[in-house]
């Protein structure tokens, strides 16, 4: 990180920031090509491990990558705030961010898959006991990224 005066290391502080954030943006190749989508997320942190959930069809472009190239990058920003200046090169700006890189996977295993809908359920609902039908289970794909690296930004 070029500006290490703003990065962030303390994991609490990265931790209310994710779970406080809605969407993650995920960057897969696609024949040398780079492919960014944004999606909803359900997000853990156990044994010092990150970890994000997301959904999907069984079906398409993203589906498909996840099966044949599972690293990832991906994505977080928020606390986004403009501030202006009577010259234009002298406004800035407060935000936070993160990026990292890991490896997407299909959950198949159908208690995680269970369980990564509940943590999606809960960074969107803020509850996180639901129940699912065998046939909305089959219906949809439930993707999973174990972070291999992540990094924290912050201007306040």
């Amino acid at each position: 990180m070029r500006r290490n005066d703003r990065e962030i290391t303390d994991n609490s502080v990265i931790e209310k920031f994710i779970l406080k954030q809605k969407i993650i943006r995920i960057g897969l190749i696609d024949n040398g090509e780079v492919y960014i989508v944004p999606v909803n997320y359900g997000y853990t942190y156990s044994n010092g491990a990150h970890t994000f959930y997301f959904h999907g069809a069984k079906a398409g472009r993203k589906y498909e990558l996840a099966k044949s190239n599972p690293s990832v990058g991906f994505e977080i920003d928020g606390e986004y705030k403009l501030l202006i200046s009577e010259a234009a090169c002298d406004c800035s700006a407060q935000y936070q961010s993160i990026v990292g890189n890991g490896i997407l996977s299909i959950v198949n295993d159908e208690e995680e898959r269970v369980k990564g809908l509940n943590y999606l359920m809960l960074q969107l609902t803020g509850k996180n006991h639901y129940e699912y039908s065998k046939e909305m289970l089959n219906s949809v794909a439930v993707f999973k990224i174990e972070v291999k690296t992540l990094s924290c930004k912050a201007k306040f």
